[in-house]
């Protein structure tokens, strides 16, 4: 091709150019014969078709007419050679060649829209075409709504092939690809939207299933109708399908063991074994033992060989409640199980692989304990992946009637041995004006209590326990408040309605896990106890 070789007619290329372009959505298809037919009004060996990337700095390439070069080139991306030359409706390049004594780089002429006259210019280090044997080539800009969209460039074998009377067919044959290349966009995105709308309908149809097979699993049912609470579930539903690690956090008794099990029954594991560990219901050895079983002989008592609830749990979910209590020591173990997965029995030297998916939970602010040296940053990270918060009962209040409900027909026949009667009015106004600092648990206490006291009949406002019958918070410790609370003084009277010696005990409790910061070590000696013993009464209070 030399470069007396005048433009064409382009009048008898347009018209089949666009019949072929209707032929296809994808015009990468149908790029060969479109290159056949431009050939006629703009002569050129290879046709290729950039697209500027997502960041505006790079464009790559995403149509090339002829095998050989498309091989080399396809999905290749490079920087135009100035940020100027990008945004020029045209440019002319000719003879590009290697700069002298250089290894990478150019050097050759460019004749522009604005500049009108050949230039010299370099470009480091080029496009990948030049050294394939096409030295030359016209560029035309495309824009879409008057941003750059990318470039049609027509490459030739020679080296001075094209002059500014090939650039009017040129920019039309560009701007019929471009338009091919927008409309293909469009329908991608459309294509992608509709996916999106599907897949989220897969998603909703998967959350409402797992949630209603467990609205029927007995104990471990995630009743409650709030926004806050189908969100909940809506989180784990989405997260149970994968092996991520997940952390619950949010105050005691919301529900965190529930939601546990809602992403194991809905997870590839759901046929392992689900195993729950409470971290802070045993003192630091025992935890350690319990947590990665020990050999016979590692200390005294270890008569056999025991396995710990990492390898009871193999195939199936470990679930750590109150993971916030672990000592030092323990997180350090731990650490290491969900980093390289694997793990030591206590007087162990083999090394055992935890085939385990971890759910953690945490009614502590584990950043704060962070910060004060209390809980390991690469442990918190590791285990951080995916947080759900459970938010308290006193926030979702349209929760508490349907837990009633729940309660009332769940305990009923245990504790009666045949259905309760159910609720007043005026027990369900107390119990909806009542704050449940311990949540969901507290309540499920509260409805077991009254079942008894009601001996089957209507539970009324005095079945309730004081602090909900009187629709009042029950009365808790000052965090700055002394400990113990001092008895009237002498010759002080006692309330006409005598003492409440469980709620004070309850009171005292709260304050000193308020003072102590929820830490349940440091409230157990605040109250002069074992933590064993502080977590037994925690649990008879619903505080646990």
């Amino acid at each position: 091709m030399s470069r007396g070789m005048a433009a064409g007619s382009d009048q008898e290329t347009l018209g089949p150019l666009l019949n072929v372009l209707a032929q296809s959505l994808d015009v990468r298809e149908v790029f060969a014969r479109i290159s056949a037919l431009a050939r006629q009004t703009v002569p050129h060996d290879c046709l290729l078709f950039g697209l500027v990337t997502d960041d505006g700095e790079r464009y790559r390439v995403v149509a090339v007419s002829e095998d050989e070069p498309r091989a080399a080139l396809l999905e290749k991306s490079f920087a135009p050679p100035s940020p100027g030359l990008a945004h020029e409706d045209f440019a002319i390049f000719r003879n590009l060649r290697s700069l002298p004594g250089k290894t990478e780089g150019l050097e050759g002429l460019v004749r522009t829209a604005s500049s009108g006259a050949d230039e010299p210019f370099e470009w480091h280090p080029g496009p990948p075409w030049v050294p394939m044997g096409y030295p030359s080539w016209l560029r035309l800009t495309v824009r879409l709504r008057g941003d750059v969209l990318g470039f049609l460039n027509f490459l030739s074998h020679a080296p001075d092939p094209y002059t500014e009377a090939h650039v009017p067919a040129g920019r039309r044959i560009a701007d019929l690809v471009a338009l091919a290349f927008a409309h293909e966009r469009l329908a991608e995105e459309e294509r992608q939207r509709v996916a999106a709308q599907e897949r989220a309908a897969r998603l909703d149809a998967r959350v409402a299933s797992l949630t209603a097979e467990l609205e029927a699993a007995g104990p471990h049912a995630p009743v409650g109708s709030s926004k806050q609470w189908r969100d909940v579930l809506g989180h784990a539903a989405k997260v149970a399908g994968a092996e991520t690690t997940v952390l619950l956090t949010g105050e005691s008794g919301t529900g965190k063991e529930v939601v546990a099990h809602l992403i194991h029954r809905g997870s590839r594991r759901a046929e392992g074994p689900f195993v729950a560990l409470n971290c802070a219901a045993l003192p630091e050895a025992l935890l350690e033992s319990e947590l990665f079983g020990y050999e016979k002989g590692a200390f005294t008592g270890a008569v056999s060989a025991r396995a710990g609830r990492l390898e009871q749990a193999a195939g199936g979910t470990l679930f750590l409640d109150e993971v916030g209590e672990m000592s030092p020591a323990v997180q350090a173990k731990f650490l290491r199980v969900l980093q390289e997965r694997e793990f030591q029995r206590l007087g162990g030297t083999r090394m055992l692989k935890a085939d385990v998916r971890v759910i953690a939970a945490t009614n502590r602010d584990l950043q704060v304990a962070m910060t004060r040296g209390a809980f390991r940053e690469d442990l918190y990270y590791r285990l951080h992946v995916f947080a759900i918060h459970l938010p308290p009962l006193r926030e979702r209040q349209e929760d508490i009637l349907p837990l009633l409900e729940h309660f009332v027909e769940e305990l009923g026949p245990v504790v009666l041995g045949r259905p309760a009667a159910g609720i007043s009015r005026e027990a369900r106004a107390r119990l909806l004006a009542y704050e449940w600092p311990g949540n969901v648990r507290e309540l499920r206490n509260a409805v077991e209590r009254a079942l008894i006291l009601c001996e089957g009949g209507l539970i009324n406002p005095e079945h309730l326990p004081w602090y909900a019958e009187s629709a009042k918070r029950v009365p808790t410790v000052s965090p700055a408040a002394p400990f113990p609370l001092a008895a009237p003084p002498a010759g002080g009277d006692f309330p006409a309605h005598g003492v409440d010696l469980e709620a004070m005990e309850r009171g005292l409790i709260e304050g000193a896990l308020k003072r102590a910061g929820q830490n349940k070590s440091k409230a157990a000696k605040l109250l002069g106890l074992s933590r064993s013993k502080l977590y037994t009464r925690m649990e008879r209070f619903g505080l646990a």
